[in-house]
């Protein structure tokens, strides 16, 4: 694998498309340890029309579904669980922060490191930051799609 991953690469392992690919490149990468990700985000994201009018701001939910995104790829890359081609879900966010807005304009830098899997799920820590500081955190677990 040659990184950095671009989007065409992340379709590829991911099942999300516009709007809700939340994740651009991957420039970091780290089997089975930790994946490091950018989402640029821009004013024509097209939850901004309804968050806020005259002051839009990414929503916290969709700040958490980019790094679940993020150790999606992770799962993926690493082949985690025999994951290759599977679909995971997010089943589970603790310990969720928000420390700062996301606006248009700032490029998401999403850190992830897998803490575990267990069985079919895997559990992940996941930072994300703007221009070095952190506006959001949260363990996420995930799961693979029942058959």
């Amino acid at each position: 694998m040659q990184l950095p991953l671009d989007v065409i690469a992340i379709q590829k392992l991911l099942p999300h498309r516009y709007p809700f690919l939340l994740v651009d490149r991957v420039v970091e990468f780290e089997h089975r340890s930790h994946i490091k990700c950018f989402k640029n985000v821009t004013a024509n994201e097209p939850f901004f029309e309804g968050h806020f009018p005259g002051q839009p701001v990414m929503p916290g939910v969709l700040v958490i579904e980019a790094l679940a995104q993020a150790g999606g790829l992770l799962t993926q890359l690493s082949q985690i669980t025999d994951s290759a081609g599977k679909v995971f879900y997010l089943v589970k966010v603790d310990n969720a922060k928000f420390s700062n807005m996301v606006v248009p304009g700032d490029r998401l830098e999403l850190c992830v490191k897998l803490k575990r899997t267990i069985r079919n799920m895997a559990l992940f820590e996941g930072v994300a930051r703007v221009d070095g500081e952190q506006v959001a955190c949260a363990e996420i677990l995930c799961a693979e799609a029942k058959a």
